[in-house]
């Protein structure tokens, strides 16, 4: 076989899982990467504990990429979370499944992880040219800002893998959609993915309980129904629970210019539980008393009762209950995209075909966040980069072996 030259724009999991595949094969692969170091979003997720599959039953995980997931499916087959947790072994780092499903490094951060890819990856030949920022075509060449100059290179193929736009200060900034687009690949428009979102708080309610979590809930949205907790900011609320809710809220602002979140308060009592209790108190005690006693509730989740309910629901056992468990948070915006942990939109399924080459620019490729789909935290994003890097690089080694 030919060696050929692939260049790799990229250098986040994706990039770097196709830069494993093409030179396993025999390729001369260089990866090119704007920042001084690869992957610095992958480095920052692990800081807090690196997710890097879910251990969910495969029917269940396949269907967590939204409208995308018919089309994300061949690629997961491909490696699937246990081709994932298989992989990472092989590179040294073991394993573990916590409470959540979510499946960790032992060592509970990247760093370990990255370090033994990038031996692998030194040991096949693998190139990575840091501080080279893609500026878009000359022709069909790709030109680069370096810290010497202007490079423009020519090869045999190419794999894009930029990521989408969130956290553009560690290198996506969604700058080549406008490239691509001029190019004639079909384009949606980035959005937040995984973000928090604005509400309307007072001073007073931002000053006592910004930083402060809301915990043992559920929350309801077009979505579906989840339990968990998340935290009131200056500006709203974010945090694990609301970013299962994040698509559909978005998306239902931006149809309908209203949303919310529906909450649970007391998810283990029912409805007339609450009510019996609550109309048991003594109607001479506080508010908050009452709340404590008959309900179980007190601090922030009652000043959420006093902020989105009426003065006369509060009053009354029956409508106080019913708003306990169905009280409508209304959320105004989602938080900016530069915020958010990733982003929708992107590259339309469209625009390649079933290699992920793209259609308006044949021997280009496209993988991981910067295609049009969307998941939830906790090991389906970082799958899915794998998972799609890893395909992009098949569809590289079939078109070069044709």
């Amino acid at each position: 076989m030919q060696r050929k030259t692939i260049a790799i724009i990229g250098g986040g999991p994706a990039g770097l899982m196709a830069a494993e595949v093409v030179s396993a094969a025999g390729h001369d692969v260089t990866v090119y990467d704007a920042m001084p170091t690869v992957s610095r979003k992958f480095l920052l997720a692990g800081k807090s504990g690196l997710n890097i599959t879910h251990s969910e039953d495969y029917a269940r995980f396949v269907t967590r990429f939204g409208v995308a997931s018919e089309h994300m499916r061949p690629a997961l087959d491909g490696f699937t979370p246990e081709d994932v947790q298989a992989w990472a072994a092989e590179l040294g780092t073991e394993t573990f499944t916590g409470s959540s499903g979510r499946v960790f490094p032992k060592a509970m951060k990247a760093s370990p992880l990255l370090r033994a890819w990038l031996r692998r990856l030194e040991a096949q030949g693998v190139t990575i040219l840091t501080r080279h920022r893609w500026t878009g075509f000359t022709g069909n060449a790709f030109t680069f800002e370096t810290p010497v100059g202007i490079k423009t290179v020519e090869c045999d193929a190419a794999l894009l893998a930029l990521g989408g736009a969130s956290w553009p200060k560690l290198g996506s900034d969604g700058a080549w959609t406008s490239w691509l687009a001029d190019k004639g690949v079909e384009i949606d428009v980035l959005r937040p993915a995984n973000c928090g979102f604005d509400v309307d708080w007072d001073d007073g309610f931002k000053e006592r309980f910004a930083g402060i979590p809301v915990k043992s809930v559920t929350a309801t949205s077009g979505a579906g129904t989840f339990s968990g907790e998340f935290v009131i900011t200056q500006d709203g609320i974010e945090g694990s629970l609301v970013y299962a809710h994040a698509a559909s809220l978005r998306d239902q602002l931006q149809e309908q210019g209203s949303a919310s979140l529906v909450l649970d308060l007391a998810p283990g009592r029912s409805a007339e539980k609450l009510a019996r209790d609550l109309a048991r108190q003594d109607s001479k005690a506080s508010f908050a008393n009452r709340l404590r006693k008959g309900a179980g509730i007190e601090g922030v989740k009652i000043a959420l009762l006093r902020k989105f309910a009426d003065a006369a629901d509060l009053s009354d056992p029956q409508r106080l209950a019913r708003l306990i468990k169905a009280l409508p948070l209304v959320v105004v915006r989602p938080r900016p995209i530069t915020e958010a942990i990733s982003s929708a939109g992107g590259v339309r399924w469209s625009a390649i075909d079933n290699t992920y080459m793209l259609k308006a620019l044949p021997g280009v490729f496209v993988a991981g966040e910067m295609l049009d789909w969307e998941a939830p935290t906790g090991g389906y994003l970082l799958t899915a980069c794998f998972a799609t890097g890893r395909a992009a690089a098949h569809g590289i080694n079939t078109r070069l072996n044709l």
